[in-house]
């Protein structure tokens, strides 16, 4: 049993490193640093105006909706990358079956994209 503790005495000591270093990186630089805030220092910075306008104001659902379309392609683009890492390491029957998926899975992707276009919906006014 204690052989089993041993091994894992280098975790418990890298945890404890890690807590005191951790600590030591928080304590320092709230005893060393200079602390005089102004009212300019403390102010809300937005793209070089003050802020203007109350923080809880609702967006329009149309930047909710491009955002939304925005994440959905940029994920869809994203399972190009392993499928075309991966094709070339397959053989003739799943290469040629895994390319064919791709193009109905790409098929679908323009699909889409074409009607989301139609209707609008990458219209910004």
């Amino acid at each position: 049993m204690e052989d089993l503790l041993l091994e894992y005495l280098p975790i418990l000591i890298f945890i404890g490193l890690a807590a005191v270093l951790g600590g030591i990186l928080i304590v320092v630089p709230l005893v060393i640093a200079p602390s005089k805030p102004d009212p300019e220092k403390l102010s809300a910075y937005e793209c070089g105006f003050p802020a203007f306008g109350d923080a809880r104001m609702k967006f329009d659902v149309r930047f909710y909706l491009v955002a939304i379309l925005f994440i959905i392609f940029d994920l869809e683009v994203a399972f190009l990358f392993p499928w075309a890492i991966t094709l070339t390491k397959m053989g003739a029957t799943a290469g040629a079956f895994a390319f064919w998926s791709m193009m109905v899975f790409l098929g679908v992707l323009t699909v889409g994209f074409i009607y989301e276009w139609k209707k609008g919906a990458l219209e910004w006014e």
